[in-house]
């Protein structure tokens, strides 16, 4: 004979990958995904479901309010000055160690579409809940609406306010030479190429001597440095930054119309560099870490 919690534990595994799914979506981090669906299910052992006609239903609507809460504990931490956000995404982190080894995380980005979690993350928590429940789970405007707290107008509104801001985002940026831009993209890529490889003498070929590197103060750090020329200088900076930052998504971007590179960490933007190309060289570089600069850039993932 089944108990009523065995039966309840079967039913949650049953339901397991979709909430896993829809957390993951929502929140862009494999770690916080699993986390949102534990709380899931403490909250189904804690509740009373025998009069639930659909209970893979409710388990999606509790998961999808588990996530908005989440997603507006860390959009308020983004708003929090700088030193406070140090020390709380450092107590953070400690609090959610990955339990995915970072390739693996990477794997689960790819599937999903790492630059779409990456333009996700500029949307605010309710347009992000919307438009992933309605446009990727089917989820009706109805059941979101109360999770959102609105009426199912504002819910429809809401999902089609992210629509279009994805489709900006993905959307060429006007005025931008094809031409140049692709010589842009082959300059930066060859960057990347060899940012990824710890290839500190390919880093040299693609930068001009005198290069000059801008670093905004959320992105240099207390005790980082503001202006850097000079490759010898930053090159290796950059690798020794590159390896201790343990970036799952780094990709090649139009930053504002430009060629750049967008870091993201557990699908969260988390670092743009803008850059400034002549020819083969990079003359310019401008590294921006601050969360409102973040959301006021104009970015272009571009895949292959």
């Amino acid at each position: 004979m089944v108990s009523g919690s065995d039966w309840l534990a079967e039913r949650f595994e049953e339901n397991r990958g979709h909430l896993r799914a829809v957390a993951y979506r929502m929140l862009g981090s494999a770690s916080e995904a699993d986390d949102a669906v534990q709380e899931t299910w403490l909250r189904l052992s804690r509740s009373d479901v025998r009069e639930v006609e659909n209970l893979g239903g409710w388990l999606t609507t509790v998961a999808a309010r588990v996530c908005l809460d989440m997603l507006r504990a860390r959009s308020a931490r983004r708003e929090e000055p700088l030193d406070v956000q140090a020390s709380e995404s450092t107590r953070i982190d400690e609090m959610h160690t990955p339990r995915m080894h970072p390739e693996q995380e990477a794997l689960l980005a790819d599937a999903v579409g790492a630059a779409l979690l990456v333009v996700l993350d500029r949307l605010e928590p309710a347009e992000r809940l919307a438009l992933v429940l309605h446009d990727m789970f089917a989820v009706p405007f109805e059941e979101i609406a109360p999770i959102v707290g609105r009426s199912e107008g504002a819910a429809r509104q809401l999902a089609s306010r992210a629509r279009r801001r994805v489709r900006g985002a993905a959307a060429k940026a006007d005025g931008v030479n094809e031409a140049t831009r692709r010589e842009q993209r082959k300059t930066v890529e060859a960057f990347l190429s060899a940012l990824r490889a710890g290839d500190i003498q390919s880093l040299l070929m693609v930068l001009d001597p005198n290069v000059v590197v801008r670093i905004d103060d959320a992105a240099a750090g207390r005790a980082g440095a503001r202006a850097l020329h000079g490759a010898e200088n930053w090159a290796r900076g950059a690798v020794a930054f590159s390896r201790a930052a343990r970036m799952e998504f780094v990709q090649t971007a139009l930053v504002d119309g430009v060629a750049g590179l967008v870091l993201a960490r557990r699908g969260r933007l988390f670092r743009v560099v803008r850059f400034t190309v002549d020819g083969e060289k990079i003359t310019h570089v401008e590294i921006v870490g601050d969360p409102a600069r973040l959301a006021a850039l104009e970015i272009h993932v571009l895949e292959d």
